[in-house]
């Protein structure tokens, strides 16, 4: 049989990105294979993986005869032997069997089930009923840091935090702590994994409470900003932008010095800051520690005028509640041409630009902004 590389990607489930040989159409009208729509099913889901909007129920599958007649007949062309890899669970049993598993076998494994757990569901799953997370955790918590075991090993837990129905086992299962463990110890490119794989558990409500009260959470990724390389800033930034969407994380970034770091990685750039600055803004922590920096106002303004859609958002709100709190702000930014500004972005594509400017207009006008 052909590899999936060979076949026009219609071809492949959306779920499995494996070539479909039984093809089924959803009540959304999208195409799935059906062993991969079932399992989706029978996990309890009652939406389309695609377009995430409730499907009919009882779900109905109807069997796509002219796709599969199609694949049929694509496939009696001949093509090369595809390579064989090793069968998931011999790889999982690698990893549990760490006692007799040397380094390269872990290290195979961990490559292995990478490739495999990015596109497919129900390896994931299979992992994290297999016990594979408690011999994850132990090669992410190495000390032997050849061959990139404990780089590997995060992200192969990356992937199994994609799905939403993982994210709160995972936490249980004390993931946590390793992963910030390996914001402060990590090797080559794991911290900014380490990151990744905390704003991915923090995606679910519940996580961001339990991460964000995790000691040296926050502080483990604040110390990123401060000596991070490019992508392990931007990946601390984001992680805190995810977790400080819950209020009492607000206070506890601020508390552990967030502001300055974040201001001064936005002067160098890095937009994600201006987004979680604009978080911390609705903290009368936070702004109280925004006010001590004259700098700011003028940081904000360069991003107004030329950062992306997100930034020119999040530079409004930030300015607008830094000005609902402070009149020597406001006289401020209206001296600056903060105002001119704003008017001028009532006509952005964008409507949560045009949204924000509408509101700082207000603020400037001396309304006050509504919280």
């Amino acid at each position: 049989m052909a590899t999936s590389t060979q076949f026009p990607d219609d071809f492949r489930c959306p779920i499995s990105l494996e070539i479909m040989s039984d093809p089924v159409i959803l009540s959304s009208g999208h195409t799935f294979d059906r062993s991969s729509i079932q399992r989706w099913v029978d996990s309890g889901h009652r939406t389309c993986p695609i377009t995430k909007l409730p499907i009919s129920d009882p779900v109905s599958l109807i069997p796509n005869h002219a796709l599969r007649s199609l694949i049929s007949n694509y496939t009696l062309v001949s093509f090369p032997k595809p390579l064989s890899y090793p069968e998931p669970q011999s790889l999982i049993q690698t990893l549990i069997a760490s006692s007799s598993s040397n380094l390269d076998s872990k290290l195979n494994s961990l490559d292995q089930l990478s490739k495999l757990s990015k596109r497919d569901l129900a390896i994931r799953r299979k992992l994290t009923e297999s016990g594979a997370v408690s011999a994850l955790l132990n090669c992410v918590n190495s000390d032997d840091d050849s061959g990139g075991l404990q780089e590997k090993a995060l992200h192969l837990l990356l992937n199994l935090s994609l799905d939403d129905d993982n994210k709160v086992g995972l936490v249980a299962e004390g993931v946590v702590g390793k992963v910030v463990s390996s914001l402060r110890r990590g090797a080559g490119d794991s911290r900014a994994v380490a990151a990744t794989v905390l704003t991915s558990l923090a995606v679910v409500e519940v996580n961001k409470a339990t991460i964000g009260a995790y000691p040296d959470a926050i502080p483990g990724l604040i110390s990123l900003l401060w000596g991070g390389s490019g992508r392990e800033r931007k990946e601390a930034a984001t992680a805190l932008y995810t977790l400080c969407s819950f209020p009492d994380n607000r206070v506890r970034a601020v508390q552990n010095q967030a502001v300055l770091v974040l201001i001064k990685n936005a002067n160098l750039g890095l937009e994600r800051s201006v987004e979680v600055l604009g978080l911390l803004a609705k903290c009368k922590e936070g702004r109280y520690e925004m006010f001590k920096y004259c700098g700011l106002l003028d940081i904000l303004i360069k991003f107004l005028k030329n950062g992306s859609s997100r930034a020119v958002q999040y530079g409004l709100l930030t300015i607008s509640l830094l000005c609902s709190y402070s009149e020597r702000m406001r006289v401020l930014a209206v001296r600056e041409g903060v105002f001119e500004i704003s008017v001028g972005l009532l006509q952005d594509d964008n409507e949560k630009v045009r949204r924000n400017a509408n509101s700082l207009i207000q603020v400037l006008q001396g309304q006050t902004l509504s919280l």
